[in-house]
């Protein structure tokens, strides 16, 4: 790997890893601008803004922006997530020109067309209706919610359907202006790439960014609570969180290994007395999310309704058990799993691409491989079993949709736990 980085003069950041015997690229526009940095007013203008981008310029129209990265059988693509929008393609060697000169022209020179607007908030309205028959990612939904209530980091990416409707053209440039600039911006690319073309052009087709800093983004306030919606499922949904930890924070790979080491696979304790031992779930997994200042740690399942009570009381006993008696297997098995993600992203210039990109943003810099599985390997039984310890002893959030009657509060839960 071959990592290099340059600031250009405008203050946008390109940053490149060139993978030897590889004969495509993948080279993305990334802005540190997601849902969360949209006031109440904006709430879902990220998502729409990221539609938007791919509907004309004063060169292309729609179809002539699919086709020109088609036609030479390349991707593209975008996405929005919580902290940062991303705008990227997946190409032959010979055409990361083209690739940068299109991501260029949507990103800088989009007309916003307002019939095209129109036609896009309806197709973003069916994306938001959609949600209700996705159980699985509606109960995450109301789980944000519930852990960041009243907060942009706790809202849905996708916005609420009467704010789209509402959305106009000069809401769109006006978000534009304030977050996509070059400060905010970095350019990733791996695979087949040349650092210094890919500078060269970047110096001049982003050259017109706007050149401020971004706004300072609100802290985040993990609080905890419940959101309960009743609703007719063959499934129960079951989320069950606390507190995580931000990527800055120290403790932040000793909770990633814990979350991985309780229920990273079909291996994990959680797993072995959800799903084996009891048959409460078919699947259970835990997850810890980190962000700029906070993060989630929790775990999911669906179950029948007459095994939601029991399968919550069991899933906490197991991650209160882990946290004082983790054996050396599991997280040694959770070091692994954590190691072969990482390692498996330098062999994808794809998730190469979005690696370096994300580590930029955050950090500065790209992190050096070896640094961080050597910061996994300096991981002891104590270190992570006191993560785990820690994550639990905040308050709890519980999400549930299907049947809730009988469900666990998280009072209930924050007593179970009182001993940890």
């Amino acid at each position: 790997m071959a990592i290099e980085s340059t600031k250009l003069s405008c203050g946008l950041r390109v940053v490149t890893d060139a993978m030897p015997g590889l004969e495509t690229a993948s080279l993305g526009v990334y802005f540190a601008a997601g849902s969360r940095h949209e006031s109440a007013a904006e709430h879902g203008l990220s998502h729409l803004l990221e539609h938007m981008a791919f509907k004309g310029t004063a060169r292309r129209d729609a179809h002539a922006i699919a086709e020109s990265i088609e036609n030479v059988g390349g991707d593209l693509n975008a996405a929005t997530s919580v902290e940062n929008t991303a705008y990227y393609a997946k190409i032959l060697r010979e055409d990361c020109g083209l690739a940068m000169d299109v991501l260029a022209d949507i990103l800088t020179q989009s007309l916003f067309d307002p019939q095209e607007l129109e036609r896009e908030k309806q197709v973003i309205l069916q994306e938001i209706a959609s949600l209700q028959d996705s159980p699985e990612d509606l109960v995450f939904d109301l789980f944000n919610a519930a852990a960041f209530p009243d907060q942009p980091i706790g809202r849905p990416i996708l916005g609420v359907a009467q704010g789209v409707k509402g959305f106009s053209r000069n809401a769109i440039k006006t978000y534009l202006d304030r977050h996509y600039t070059a400060q905010n911006c970095v350019i990733a690319a791996a695979g087949a790439v040349d650092h210094a073309a890919i500078c060269a052009q970047a110096e001049t087709l982003f050259k017109d960014l706007p050149r401020h800093e971004p706004a300072e983004l609100t802290p985040a306030r993990y609080l905890g609570g419940e959101s309960l919606v009743s609703k007719r499922l063959e499934q129960t949904q079951v989320v069950i969180g606390f507190a995580g930890l931000s990527y800055s924070d120290p403790g932040n790979y000793a909770a990633h290994i814990f979350a991985n080491a309780v229920g990273g696979g079909m291996a994990s304790p959680l797993f072995q007395e959800v799903r084996e031992k009891r048959g409460l779930a078919y699947g259970v997994s835990a997850f810890h999310w980190s962000f700029l200042d906070a993060g989630l740690f929790g775990f999911e399942a669906g179950a029948q309704a007459s095994d939601v009570r029991e399968l919550i009381s069991v899933g906490v006993d197991v991650l209160a058990q882990a946290s004082k008696n983790l054996g050396e297997t599991d997280m040694a098995r959770a070091k692994a799993q954590t190691k072969v993600a990482l390692l498996t992203a330098l062999e994808n210039s794809s998730s190469r691409a979005e690696q370096i990109a994300r580590q930029t943003m955050i950090f500065g810099r790209v992190l050096d491989t070896s640094e961080v599985i050597a910061k996994i390997d300096a991981l002891t039984l104590e270190n992570v079993r006191e993560a785990g310890a820690s994550l639990l002893r905040t308050p709890p959030t519980v999400a549930i949709l299907g049947a809730v009657k009988k469900a666990v509060s998280a009072a209930d839960i924050a007593a179970r736990l009182a001993g940890v």
